[in-house]
Parts: structure tokens; C-alpha cells; sequence
């Protein structure tokens, strides 16, 4: 089995750094493309940022942080992924425009590099046939905070080959991660159980049922979640919450899977949660 030396990511977003960190703490070189300069910068800008808390906290040397550094470039240039040995598409969640990067991806990387999408709704399927090498094309599934999360999900197209499987599975344990294989169907596994609870979490609240804070509450401390469904969904993005159960409606033809309407609504109002400082709770 071929080793994975060298990674590309594309999208410098919380996701995306997030990985590029994962990957260059565990010692893999990385290269980190945004079509935006200033995302790029602002995505390397974050990396460090994180690396000098885990320093502050005792958990990374300061020699092991400044290793991890060097092994990133940041740019703009596709042509920078020519060398690598696996790419991982971690842009937001539009179908349309993951299809366009993979396509641009595909053109320019080696024939043996592998390709994978962050993806946490779309198909797999659907996106590995947009590239020339559906059979080393698979769904890598991060979880945010990706340094902090041991779980990916390794999603399988129908066209995936399973030496695509156990490589990239190698590679995510080399990682530190643990991989659970999965097949193709929208929200995979965690999402398709984690999302409709989030979801129903906000029906909840729209019908005045509880606040968000004893909705949040009851599920700590009741189900013994680490963080509620509703802070949650403020933590992963409104906007990507939404995106995700739309998936879900359409793909599954399902009306179990219908957005609540005041999601909609606080998408609408530019409430997505942490990222804009506001969601369901208020933040900065």
C-alpha cells in the first residue's frame, strides 16, 4: 500500500484548516488552496492560532507547532496540488460548486492521487462521476473541531474501489482518527441521525415548548450529550444545518425531513450562529 506523503485541501474554512491542521500535526505535508487570497491567509492565520493554544495548554511542543507550520503552504494556484497524493475538497456545501473544484481538481492532479470530498449530505456517487477516477474517489467526513474529533467517516460511491477504502483508512488512523466505513445515502450516518435531532430540537423551540437553554439542558443533562442540539447547531452553522436537511428532503422525498420554518427564517436573518455572533444564543 502506498504511503500518503503530501495532501492538498481546498477551502481554507473552519473545516478545511481544521484538517490541514490535523494532517500537518501528524506529519504530512500539506497544501492548503482557497480561490480567495484573503481566506487562504485568514485560514493559515487560524492554524496558528490554534497550534499556539494547544502550546499555552501543555499538549504540543513549541518545536512540534513550529514543524507543523512549515509542512502548510498556503495558495491560490490548482497547479500546487500536482504533486499530491491525496486531494480532499472541504468547501461549503453546494452541490454545484463541489462539482467544479473536483472537476478542476481532477484535471490537474497525478493519475494515481486519490480525491475525496468533505461532504457531510451530497452524494458520493453523484460527485465521483464528475471526475475522471471514480474509483479512487471517496467521502472523508471531518468532524468540527476537526484537531479535536476522532471520528471520520469514510463514504463509499458505488464506483469506489476498495483499495481507495483501505488507504485512506490507513491514512486516518495514521492521523490519530478512527474511521467507520460507510455507504452512500444522504447524511451518511451521524448526520442522518445527529441533523433531524437538531432539526426537531428547533421545532421545539419554535413552538414555545422550552427556551434554548432548557432545551439544551434537558438533552445534557438528560441524554448525557456533551453540548445541546441547539448550541450545536449554532457551532456547525445555520446555514449548513438548513443545507443539510434540504439534502434530506429532497433526496429521501420524505416530509419527516422538512426544515422547521424558524431555521429558515434565522438563516434568512443572517443568524447562523457563531460565525456571524449570532443563532440561537449570542456570541462576542
Amino acid at each position: 500500500m502506498n504511503t500518503i506523503a503530501k495532501v492538498g485541501v481546498i477551502g481554507a474554512g473552519t473545516m478545511g484548516h481544521g484538517i490541514a491542521q490535523a494532517c500537518a500535526v501528524g506529519g504530512i505535508d500539506v497544501v492548503l488552496v482557497d480561490v480567495a487570497e484573503a481566506a487562504m491567509l485568514h485560514g493559515l492565520s487560524a492554524i496558528a492560532s490554534s497550534l499556539d493554544r494547544l502550546v499555552k495548554k501543555d499538549k504540543l511542543a513549541a518545536a512540534a507547532k513550529d514543524a507543523a507550520l512549515h509542512r502548510i503552504h498556503g495558495t491560490t494556484d490548482y497547479a500546487a496540488l500536482k504533486d499530491c497524493d491525496l486531494v480532499i475538497e472541504a468547501a461549503t456545501e453546494n452541490e454545484a460548486l463541489k462539482l467544479e473544484i473536483l472537476r478542476k481538481v481532477d484535471a490537474v492532479a497525478r493519475p494515481a492521487a486519490l480525491l475525496a470530498t468533505n461532504t457531510s449530505s451530497i452524494s458520493i456517487t453523484k460527485l465521483a462521476a464528475a471526475t475522471g477516477r471514480p474509483a479512487q474517489f471517496l467521502g472523508m467526513h471531518f468532524f468540527n473541531p476537526v484537531p479535536v474529533m476522532a471520528l471520520v467517516e469514510l463514504i463509499r460511491g458505488l464506483q469506489t474501489a476498495d483499495a481507495t477504502v483501505d488507504r485512506v483508512a490507513a491514512f486516518a488512523k495514521a492521523l490519530g482518527k478512527t474511521p467507520i466505513v460507510v455507504r452512500n445515502s444522504p447524511g451518511f450516518v451521524v448526520n442522518r441521525l445527529l441533523c433531524p435531532m437538531i432539526n426537531e430540537a428547533v421545532f421545539v423551540l419554535q413552538e414555545g415548548l422550552a427556551t434554548a437553554e432548557e432545551i439544551d439542558s434537558g438533552m445534557k443533562l438528560g441524554c448525557n450529550h456533551p453540548i445541546g442540539p441547539l448550541a450545536l447547531a449554532d457551532l456547525v452553522g445555520l446555514d449548513v444545518m438548513l443545507a443539510v436537511m434540504e439534502v434530506f428532503t429532497r433526496d429521501f422525498n420524505d416530509p419527516k425531513y422538512r426544515p422547521a420554518p424558524l431555521l429558515r427564517e434565522m438563516v434568512a436573518a443572517g443568524y447562523l450562529g457563531r460565525k456571524t455572533g449570532r443563532g440561537f444564543y449570542h456570541y462576542g
